[in-house]
């Protein structure tokens, strides 16, 4: 949505930083393929609705919770048009929308037929991307809800702590500046520590 603090992300972070891009940003297919040149992996965000939709403007195409299939896939298909070039796709909310299976099934089948890839963050899609055979992630921490260094710095350690003791861990978060800057720092120590930054 911004274009000096995705110019940022795109040029700053290391290539094994997977960037995920709003359908409605403006030129997201020049951004898209700016992030590619530089080596990351690109996804698409989704939104989806949540529990309090209507008392803030959401994207038009808002996959939404309690519709037919024929409705959200449409809408899948407008938003998944709107450039080339990603991998996967990856919520943005969706609370409401992911605690019903009947609306979530059809989704992630039509992404299925699209071989495109997963990551959602809340639980129902558990369940029903086993069923519809996604491929799936979820995100173990958002690093950036509080906005300071040092918060950010104690999610990046937290994130760190549950891939050594799983194998593996996802974090999510915004292009604030802020966060660039700490996922840069955070990124550039990862090796040392014995742990492996993978796209």
């Amino acid at each position: 949505i911004n274009a000096t603090h995705t110019k940022s992300a795109i040029e700053e972070l290391p290539p094994e930083v997977t960037l995920s891009f709003a359908p409605d940003a403006q030129r997201l297919q020049y951004w898209i393929d700016r992030a590619r040149a530089a080596g990351h992996e690109v996804l698409i965000e989704l939104p989806m609705e949540n529990f309090d939709y209507g008392r803030m403007k959401m994207h038009p195409q808002t996959l939404l919770a309690g519709r037919d299939a024929s409705v959200n896939v449409a809408r899948l298909n407008i938003l998944l048009g709107r450039a080339s070039g990603y991998f996967g796709v990856i919520n943005y909310q969706g609370a409401k929308f992911s605690g019903d299976a009947t609306a979530v099934r059809p989704v992630l089948e039509a992404l299925n037929e699209r071989g495109v890839d997963g990551s959602l963050e809340e639980a129902s899609f558990d369940t029903v991307a086993d069923e519809t055979r996604v491929r799936y992630v979820k995100a173990t921490a958002p690093i950036d809800t509080k906005l300071t260094a040092a918060d950010i710095n104690l999610e990046l350690l937290e994130l760190e702590t549950r891939a050594k003791e799983t194998g593996a861990a996802m974090g999510a978060g915004y292009a604030f500046p802020i966060t660039i800057e700490m996922a840069k720092i955070w990124t550039g120590e990862l090796g040392q520590k014995g742990i492996l930054l993978a796209p």
